[in-house]
């Protein structure tokens, strides 16, 4: 897990990355700027219990991958998942709180995620875990319209204008924040790559 001090404003940036490309460097770099987050973990997990996981690269190479695309010195690329066991990011959240006392953490992921975040395993645990922010991606804008999560925490949502406050929140608080996106996508990656 990377060093982190108390005070600091820390985004949580996971997923598996196969492969990773400029769609998520783009995230992260708008979540930094947005949240003014002092630091942003590019967490690799080991697989997704919700995908398919036997076109999954290797781990290793999905940590160089990100590694490379991530230029800012702000963004530490990460793999501890791989320590703890198993891949349900409530379990991981719960972790990184206990190991990390006051510290700000804000949960971020890309709004194609938002469709199916109702899917995941405790995930209203995950909503009031830590404050989320929910990057735009192609065809997902009105996502947060009609999500299962949205609709159920409408009431914590907060405008993209407050997003630099969201790390001081309590949990539940969320929002949307709206910016460049990038048509990149893994799956269409993994599709164009020649076998």
């Amino acid at each position: 897990m990377p060093h982190v001090e108390r005070g600091m404003a820390v985004g949580l940036f996971g997923g598996s990355f196969n492969p990773p490309h400029q769609g998520h460097a783009l995230v992260a770099e708008t979540a930094l700027r947005r949240l003014a987050l002092d630091q942003l973990w590019w967490m690799v997990t080991p697989g997704n219990p919700l995908k398919d996981n036997h076109n999954l690269a290797p781990l290793g190479e999905r940590i160089a991958a990100s590694e490379r695309l991530a230029e800012n010195p702000r963004i530490k690329v990460t793999a501890f998942e791989k320590t703890l066991g198993q891949s349900y990011t409530a379990r991981t959240l719960e972790f990184v709180r206990a190991r990390n006392p006051g510290v700000r953490f804000v949960w971020i992921m890309g709004a194609d995620n938002l469709k199916s975040f109702h899917r995941w395993q405790d995930w209203r645990q995950i909503v009031a875990t830590f404050p989320i922010a929910v990057v735009d991606r192609p065809g997902s804008t009105l996502a947060y319209l009609s999500s299962p999560m949205a609709r159920t925490f409408s009431h914590a949502r907060i405008d993209e204008d407050d997003a630099s406050t969201l790390a001081f929140r309590p949990a539940p608080a969320w929002t949307f924040i709206h910016g460049r996106r990038s048509p990149l996508s893994s799956t269409a990656l993994r599709s164009a790559a020649p076998r």
